[in-house]
């Protein structure tokens, strides 16, 4: 029987936790403001046509992968229109970023957030989906993604990003009713969101908890985790599930506890570690972005050191510890992606 290439990619390989020839590389946001094939297609577009358009959607995603030769794909999108047919006004504002116009700071308003037929509603993610998978290699993954409950519930109550979430954390202990309706109604968001995307045919999905490190363990295990595991236990099965927080290194075991295949760590955390202490089969992780702007050697000696402690064990999949900052040198990342893939003990600097 012939064997499929996406299923015996080495990224994939990694994810079931085997030994797959070589480290896969991805790294998070490798499609973005950094490279000027970006800054050319997007132009003057708004923010809310930009993550919309399906065929500018696929392109940015496969122009990453073709330019990084990286081993797997990602899903071009943002975290936030899924939340435009619940009722939520979202724009793009420069020097600004995401704002919700009528943020959800009451019990009333959480009530009137509407349920999402994605299908439909969402459809130009699927469509998207549906381009980039027919123009990329028959051997590269592509990865879609959504925000967990708890990040898509705190741009929805502060409003936009915010440093010290006091909206939020008001409203989830002094509201802790509509906290909880609130919580449940992303989740059905979300996992009918994730469903539509393995649907159109991704191979893995990562799950972004962009803020949760802004929690104790205490509120995490209270007001998040019976939620979030609600969510991988509706989305896991199909195919690979990774769970990706940042500023968690006290959360992350907790975190790991709610379901999904493999943790993805920021730069904060030791990968071996943590690897050893979870148990898990996988992990992916964890460099420093802010190191791509040094020179190489200084990057070199770096990522051998990381791919040094993990010894080759299967299951590695490289990454950042967060997104490619704006600004980083291209030519950096594709040598970082280039070393990773040929690295063996003896090419260590």
């Amino acid at each position: 029987m012939k064997k499929d290439p996406l299923k015996e990619s080495a990224y994939l390989k990694a994810c079931r936790g085997e030994p797959a020839g070589h480290t896969p590389v991805w790294l998070n946001r490798q499609a973005g403001r950094y490279m000027p094939e970006y800054r050319k297609l997007k132009g003057d577009t708004p923010g809310i046509e930009w993550f919309t358009t399906p065929e500018s959607m696929a392109q940015v995603a496969v122009d990453a992968q073709r330019i990084l030769k990286t081993d797997a794909a990602i899903l071009f999108a943002d975290l936030l229109p899924v939340m435009i047919p619940m009722g939520l006004e979202l724009d793009y504002l420069p020097g600004t970023g995401p704002v919700f116009h009528n943020p959800v700071r009451s019990s009333t308003a959480v009530d009137c957030l509407r349920p999402v037929e994605a299908a439909t509603q969402l459809k130009y993610v699927a469509d998207a989906i549906g381009i980039t998978r027919q123009e990329l290699p028959g051997d590269i993954p592509l990865i879609g993604f959504a925000g967990a409950p708890f990040t898509l519930a705190s741009y929805a109550i502060e409003g936009g990003g915010s440093k010290n979430h006091l909206y939020l954390k008001c409203f989830m202990h002094q509201e802790s009713a509509a906290w909880s309706r609130l919580m449940q109604k992303l989740v059905r968001v979300i996992t009918d969101y994730v469903q539509l995307q393995i649907d159109a045919g991704v191979q893995a999905i990562q799950i972004f908890d962009s803020w949760v490190g802004c929690l104790s363990l205490e509120d995490f295990e209270q007001f998040v985790m019976p939620h979030t595991t609600q969510l991988f236990d509706a989305i896991c099965g199909r195919v690979p599930v990774i769970y990706f927080g940042t500023g968690n290194s006290h959360l992350v075991d907790s975190m790991y506890k709610t379901g999904p295949n493999l943790m993805a760590l920021d730069w904060r955390q030791p990968l071996m570690p943590t690897w050893n202490r979870l148990g898990c089969s996988s992990i992916q992780g964890n460099l420093d972005p802010s190191l791509l702007f040094a020179d190489w050697p200084v990057i070199e000696k770096k990522v051998a050191a990381l791919l040094g402690e993990v010894g080759g064990k299967p299951g590695h999949i490289f990454n950042l510890g967060h997104g490619i900052l704006p600004q980083t040198p291209v030519d950096n990342v594709r040598r970082l992606v280039e070393y990773v893939q040929g690295y063996t003990p003896s090419s260590a600097g």
